[in-house]
């Protein structure tokens, strides 16, 4: 991106809505450190890999470990211990250069990690959480099926007794990390309870007989992050891979919470990663011998994307406070999920019309963006599945059948 250099008078966007005051000095000085790590070591190369479909994860994780954002929300095991918020504005900076990198820290930390760390046994919790949290070994999370996404009640992977193992089988599908991971957290049926109260997690080592991972290929979205089918075929375990801490449906959900939390926060650093661009690239285009910034159209389409950016700022930021202060509710980060994902995209769409041409091309991070933007919309659940979980909150009724 180029430099900016408008008028004595141009603001940023953190200047326009004085967003800095609101966090402070060591959330500043954290923040800005992943950014200049973005700006040094991702920003560089993250076209090359959104082209090439790929992404060097091993180098990455070790990186990424180093610098303190692998888990960095949860306390002890080599994890930092950082506020929810801090958490927040890392996952912003993360996703101003690409919602795959953001994707690949949230599902190690917020879904894999904390699945360990909240529900498992102080084993698996030593076995596992250090050297996750040093980018060591990899983790992915096992819930969505070919046929169940929004539905995982209905899940058909089961796990069954068999002496003192667990044998499990099924499929998972749309795994982020599952080609590359060193352990899964695969979530099946059992016959431990009725319906899906009978739901259990396991700790799966990726190198135990049985399971695979096949990589999905062919994306238009996300191709700078690994994705991955999960086939677990006959996968014997012992007793003691369960996780202990919980039953139920409960388990899965609280970690997609977790989840969702960074994507409230990483959406509108790929907003505004999209407005920077076009700002400075409007004033760097002659139109009609004019600068293409200097025209009332153009200007409104920036005012207007400033507020909507602006708007979901502030309400991750509100967010992040309610979750450090313990109080936060599921139904409010699926407000901050709903709201920030869709006006995301509907600000990257809006600035590639600033580009013309030039935003189609990953000269420039605008469509790479809109294109992550697509499936950020839809995963760790949908739009309409947020609308119905505001709307239960407020009528009482639940509408999901």
């Amino acid at each position: 991106m180029a430099d900016r250099h408008g008028s004595e008078n141009q603001q940023t966007l953190a200047e326009l809505f004085a967003t800095d005051p609101l966090i402070t000095a060591d959330e500043r000085e954290i923040r800005d450190a992943v950014a200049a790590f973005g700006r040094s070591k991702l920003r560089p190369h993250v076209a090359e890999w959104f082209e090439d479909g790929s992404l060097p994860v091993t180098e990455l994780a070790a990186e990424l470990g180093e610098l303190g954002v692998l888990g960095m929300h949860l306390d002890g095991y080599g994890c930092a211990g950082m506020s929810a918020t801090t958490y927040g504005l890392v996952c912003t900076e993360l996703e101003a250069v690409d919602s795959g990198l953001r994707s690949f820290v949230s599902v190690q930390g917020s879904l894999a990690m904390f699945a360990i760390h909240e529900f498992g046994s102080e084993e698996q919790k030593q076995q596992w959480l250090p050297d996750m949290a040093a980018g060591k070994a990899i983790g992915c999370f096992g819930l969505t099926e070919p046929d169940f996404g929004s539905n995982p009640a209905g899940m058909r992977t089961t796990a069954k007794r068999d002496g003192d193992d667990w044998v499990l089988s099924g499929t998972k599908m749309w795994i982020t990390n599952g080609s590359v991971a060193d352990v899964a957290v695969v979530w099946a049926r059992t016959d431990l309870g009725e319906g899906s109260r009978g739901v259990r997690g396991f700790v799966v080592p990726t190198a135990t007989p049985g399971f695979s991972a096949p990589e999905i290929k062919h994306k238009l979205s996300l191709r700078a992050s690994v994705t991955s089918e999960l086939v677990l075929e006959e996968v014997r375990l012992p007793g003691t891979a369960m996780l202990p801490g919980v039953e139920g449906l409960r388990g899965p959900l609280s970690c997609l919470n977790e989840a969702r939390f960074g994507i409230v926060f990483g959406a509108v650093g790929a907003a505004r990663d999209c407005l920077e661009t076009a700002i400075d690239y409007a004033g760097e285009r002659d139109v009609f011998d004019k600068a293409l910034s200097g025209y009332q159209l153009t200007q409104a389409k920036i005012a207007d994307m400033a507020l909507e950016w602006g708007k979901g700022t502030l309400l991750a930021l509100h967010l992040g406070r309610l979750k450090d202060a313990g109080t936060l509710r599921p139904e409010q980060v699926s407000l901050g999920k709903l709201n920030n994902v869709r006006e995301a995209i509907k600000i990257a769409r809006e600035c590639r019309t600033i580009l013309g041409a030039n935003g189609i091309t990953l000269e420039y991070p605008i469509i790479r963006h809109a294109n992550n933007l697509e499936s950020v919309l839809t995963y760790e659940g949908t739009s309409e599945m947020h609308q119905l979980m505001i709307g239960k909150a407020l009528t009482g009724h639940d509408a999901f059948r």
